[in-house]
């Protein structure tokens, strides 16, 4: 693949490249220089990209993940995450099975009531990046594992904390909205 069409294809994902970095950073300039900040390395290492079996989506978004994790042990001093231990659920989707997919970009956020927003920024970042990437990007566990450079069993165990999290969190507002069954 040529620069051009490299660079054409890479620039399609761009408003979800910047979506997740908002996540991640929580301030529009910082996501900002992390999505230029991943872009110039994929632009400086896209003959590599062929080697990659993936697509350019993953392959993007694991390097967005690497630089903010990067930015984020250096502000810590080398401070790292340690992967959480596997939590085998019986319910979960198969690794292969795509999440559910909201298209981010057609999601009215301001619309979002506020109680479920608050509930999702509050999910520690490798929760919450792990949940929007399946529930709302619609990757696969594997994509998801390769992105954060963790075990498909440590993506799987992030996805059922952050959802048992916010089903905890939302119960009341699902009682409210008439959501519960039972």
């Amino acid at each position: 693949m040529d620069r051009p069409e490299f660079e054409e294809l890479a620039l399609q994902h761009l408003d979800a490249m910047f979506r997740m970095a908002m996540q991640l950073s929580r301030h529009p300039d910082e996501a900002a220089d992390l999505v230029q900040e991943a872009y110039l390395k994929a632009l400086r290492f896209a003959d590599r990209f062929e080697e990659q079996g993936g697509g350019i989506r993953p392959w993007l978004f694991k390097i967005l993940h690497n630089v903010f994790y990067t930015k984020l042990a250096k502000a810590k001093r080398g401070g790292v995450l340690v992967d959480d231990l596997p939590n085998a659920v019986s319910n979960e989707p198969s690794p292969d099975e795509p999440g559910p997919a909201w298209n981010l970009a057609s999601l009215d956020w301001e619309h979002v009531d506020d109680q479920i927003k608050e509930a999702i920024d509050s999910l520690k970042p490798e929760y919450r990046s792990v949940l929007l990437l399946w529930g709302v990007e619609g990757m696969k566990y594997r994509e998801i594992a390769e992105i954060q450079a963790v075990p498909i069993g440590t993506v799987m165990s992030r996805l059922h904390r952050a959802r048992s999290i916010l089903t905890e969190q939302l119960k009341e507002f699902a009682e409210e909205k008439g959501l519960l069954s039972g």
